[in-house]
């Protein structure tokens, strides 16, 4: 007897590379109709709400706005920096009071307060010196010059008395500082941290008037700034 033969299998054809390729086409085809038609779906609904256009045209032109007066604010303080003002005590014990007035108010134009002036004199209410910084705050600064430098009489708390009484309520000040180049009694620094005062004395005054950093980043919980720069 012939034994008959197992009948052969059939091999499954694998997709040629024509296949692949027509695969692919329909698949981009289908993914391109899919973003045109989307983008169109997008467009009609801003042309039916052109508001939103608007809006954020607006938008872009504060964020525009905002770059460039960030920039020109970098520059200026870049300016100020560059102007490299330094003092040393030697220096600043010997001033009269009105030219050591000058100097706490060159000093705050130096760190970018574009607007200090002096004030000191007769009826001057505790303020000598006033300024407003590069983040919007209102700086009130009393200034008690001592010639003897350390060894002249100490600042008390009648001193911050009167700058607590007039530097808010008199000449709207965010922050109130009093600046000396002697000494400040104990009390009289317990009374400005209850009183949120700032006071500089003799060692805080050498390091801002001898180098390059401005006096807010000295000072401890200063008020946040009222607006915002590329300096915060």
């Amino acid at each position: 007897m012939t034994r008959r033969r197992p009948p052969a299998r059939r091999r499954t054809r694998r997709p040629g590379r024509k296949q692949q390729g027509d695969a692919r086409l329909i698949a981009f085809l289908v993914a391109v109709t899919a973003a045109v038609g989307l983008v169109v779906m997008v467009v009609n609904w801003l042309l039916a709400h052109w508001w939103v256009l608007v809006v954020l045209l607006l938008l872009a032109v504060l964020v525009g706005v905002g770059r460039l007066y960030n920039r020109q604010q970098r520059a200026r303080w870049e300016a100020v920096r560059a102007q490299g003002l330094r003092y040393g005590l030697p220096q600043l014990d010997a001033l009269h009071h009105t030219r050591f007035e000058d100097a706490v108010r060159d000093l705050m134009h130096r760190d970018g307060c574009r607007d200090a002036q002096r004030v000191g004199g007769r009826g001057d209410l505790g303020a000598d010196v006033k300024a407003t910084d590069p983040f919007g705050r209102r700086w009130v600064i009393q200034c008690k010059h001592r010639r003897n430098g350390i060894r002249g009489a100490a600042v008390g708390t009648p001193d911050l008395q009167v700058l607590n009484g007039t530097a808010r309520q008199v000449h709207g000040a965010d922050v109130a500082v009093i600046v000396t180049n002697g000494r400040v009694t104990g009390p009289a620094v317990t009374f400005a941290e209850e009183q949120r005062l700032h006071v500089v004395d003799r060692q805080t005054l050498a390091v801002w008037a001898a180098g390059s950093r401005p006096l807010w980043e000295l000072l401890r919980a200063v008020p946040p700034p009222r607006r915002p720069t590329s300096l915060n």
